[in-house]
């Protein structure tokens, strides 16, 4: 229904126009371990800082950490924090940017002090003038956003209230982008959502939509029931309601769609509403359907929510949060080259862990390969499986074999829960590779004996150890091979 893997790797063939309240986040982090003498406060020792760009501005981030091209429309003032925000777009490639400067305006700014060991806001200090943008810069906005208009797959208005997003902007915006067959996503503001008419598809949260419809809006059919409404009244094409740990509600025109929030561990949810209507916007730029934009979008906010600060995510980590393992094994498991080997090792040594080995041909897996592998990993924490290449495996086997190329070998031993990492080696031995990763365990099945193991000297000079895993009776790839050759008697 939804063809993920697809979709995913076109993010970066999608440009998306964002229009909204731009402001420079900054986060100050430290410990803190006592009381001011001076007053009932708690002290921050600081630690380590960063600045980063913030509110609509956040949505261009996410946007461009996906691949994606983003053109960006917004207000500052001609202030430090202006300037700072202007330097930190023009250091993304990816982002085209149209900053209006307004010289009587305040940039908004927000710094968050952050416990370190707790991951707790203690104070947040802001600096903004939420007011409306002066009719000058609002015509310089539209005559931005109308030339970039059609080079854009859709379009975000990020509405953080602070006073870019004028209901004249938002009504020409809208007509603009409906005019060119663009789709629409809002990042909603306040009670008056009537401004919004006509866009394709508004996110309020769950807070926001009962405020917004005077309405309960608890249970999933008080959230459909006021989405519902919210959506007939502003003639958009679907509501997709934001609902934390509950997950999302989407309304459209057949039976609303509830999808669980992913069980994560949330470190700061700040920014992640950007995530999510960028991850919209990305995907609707290239007509995927409001099902398959929400669903990536609920995947998206569970890596943010996992992170601190204002983040962004990879495609890659994005992949790795809605498609399954099985799905992702090629890309992420099989290594042909040894560079790329040197990478993963050298990750799971920084975190300390236990790295496992054993090699075949594995020419038809069978219920003695499953077990044999399952043995290994359970003697480690990674486990990397040496494959015999099809030459290797020819020189080996005989002529007629492997009756699987390297590449299918590879694919299903990657799609294995206990394989960390399969890595193809040409050579008749896996002598050198064993080298190469230097394990600390060392795993044949038992009918080999511990010195006629191929590399037991090296691991053991490393410290390490030699395991051997007891065989399933009667499981042979050989005589498997000679089974399906052998003529059945009629």
């Amino acid at each position: 229904m939804f063809d993920f893997d697809k979709h995913l790797a076109s993010l970066s063939e999608q440009t998306v126009l964002c229009i909204g309240d731009l402001m420079l986040d900054e986060f100050i982090y430290g410990e803190v371990s006592r009381i001011s003498p001076e007053a009932p406060t708690p002290v921050i020792a600081v630690k380590r800082s960063e600045v980063m760009i913030g509110g609509a501005g956040n949505v261009a981030r996410n946007l461009v950490s996906l691949g994606a091209r983003c053109i960006f429309v917004g207000v500052v003032g001609s202030d430090e924090a202006g300037r700072a925000l202007t330097d930190a777009l023009g250091a993304h490639p990816l982002i085209e940017f149209h900053l209006v400067v307004e010289p009587s305006r305040m940039t908004t700014r927000k710094v968050r002090f952050v416990s370190e060991h707790h991951s707790t806001h203690m104070l947040r200090a802001d600096w903004e003038m939420a007011q409306p943008i002066d009719p000058a810069s609002e015509d310089a906005l539209i005559d931005h956003v109308i030339k970039a208009l059609p080079r854009a797959g859709a379009v975000v208005l990020s509405d953080y209230a602070k006073g870019a997003l004028t209901p004249r902007v938002i009504r020409a915006v809208i007509e603009a982008a409906t005019a060119l067959g663009k789709p629409v996503v809002v990042d909603p503001k306040g009670r008056d959502y009537g401004i919004y008419r006509g866009a394709t598809l508004i996110t309020p949260n769950r807070q926001e939509l009962a405020e917004a419809t005077a309405s309960p809006a608890q249970s999933d059919t008080e959230v459909a029931e006021a989405a519902r409404g919210l959506r007939r009244a502003l003639g958009a094409e679907a509501v997709l309601v934001t609902r934390s740990e509950a997950g999302m509600t989407l309304v459209g025109e057949g039976t609303p769609v509830h999808v669980p929030a992913y069980p994560v561990r949330v470190r700061d949810v700040s920014g992640a509403g950007d995530t999510v209507v960028a991850v919209l916007a990305g995907m609707l730029a290239m007509q995927t359907g409001f099902e398959a934009a929400m669903r990536a979008a609920n995947a998206a906010a569970a890596v943010v929510v996992g992170k601190r600060g204002t983040a962004t995510l990879s495609v890659a980590e994005l992949r790795a949060r809605i498609l399954p393992a099985a799905s992702r094994a090629g890309e992420e498991k099989i290594v042909f080259d040894w560079a790329l080997l040197d990478e993963h090792l050298d990750e799971w040594r920084k975190q300390g862990l236990r790295i496992g080995f054993t090699n075949g041909c594995f020419d038809l897996l069978h219920p003695g390969h499953v077990k044999l592998l399952a043995g290994a990993r359970a003697a480690c924490d990674r486990l990397v499986v040496g494959l015999n290449g099809d030459a290797s495996v020819t020189r080996l086997k005989g002529a007629g074999r492997p009756v699987q190329t390297v590449a299918a070998r590879a694919e299903l031993l990657a799609a294995l829960e206990a394989v960390d990492l399969v890595v193809v080696f040409d050579e008749d031995t896996p002598k050198e590779l064993i080298g190469r990763v230097e394990p600390t365990v060392l795993v044949k099945g038992s009918d080999y004996k511990r010195e006629d193991v191929v590399g037991h000297d090296i691991v053991e000079a490393l410290g390490g150890e030699v395991v051997l895993i007891d065989l399933v009776p009667g499981q042979s790839t050989t005589a498997m091979v000679e089974r399906s050759r052998t003529p059945k008697p009629r």
